[in-house]
Parts: C-alpha cells; structure tokens; sequence
C-alpha cells in the first residue's frame, strides 16, 4: 500500500508540475518572448494542453471570468496539494 501511496504522489506531484510549466509557457507565448510557430515549442505546447485542459475545463465553468486572468491552475493546484496530504495523513 505505501508503495502504491509513493506512486500516487509522484504522478499528482509530475501533474502539479505540468501545470506549471503550462502556465509559464502561456505567458512567454502571450508577452512574444517565444513563438509557437517554432516546432518544439508548439508540440510542448499542445502536449501540456493535452495534458492539462481536461481537469482545468471544470474549473473554468465554475470560476468567473476575472477580466482576462486565469486562475483555475492555482485552485487545481491548491486542491491536489490537499488531496496529496489528505492522502497521507488518512492513508499512510
């Protein structure tokens, strides 16, 4: 079971981690700082999108619009961070 508690960890710690690294491309992508047009950056691009848009999607229909700023990323992120340490402190 503690083993298979490690394995869960890692895999919301490695999410946590895409949708940071989702948001930071996001912003160099809208400041021009990179340019989706080069190859790898549109398929890291589209890979984080991939990975990521499905659990942000909910999140976005509940949250209101805030005039341009996203913040659904942080509340996943807030809510797998509590996930994770329910999961430790009940299950481990």
């Amino acid at each position: 079971m503690h083993s298979f508690l490690i394995l869960v960890d890692t895999v919301i710690s490695l999410f946590i981690w895409a949708l940071i690294i989702s948001a930071i491309l996001s912003w160099l992508v809208t400041f021009n700082i990179v340019n989706t047009s080069n190859r790898f950056v549109y398929m890291v691009g589209d890979f984080l999108y991939r990975v990521t848009e499905p659990a942000l999607r909910p999140i976005r229909s509940i949250i209101p619009n805030l005039g341009g700023i996203d913040i659904s990323p942080i509340i996943l992120i807030l809510i797998l961070v509590f996930v994770k340490n329910l999961m430790f402190e009940y299950l481990a």
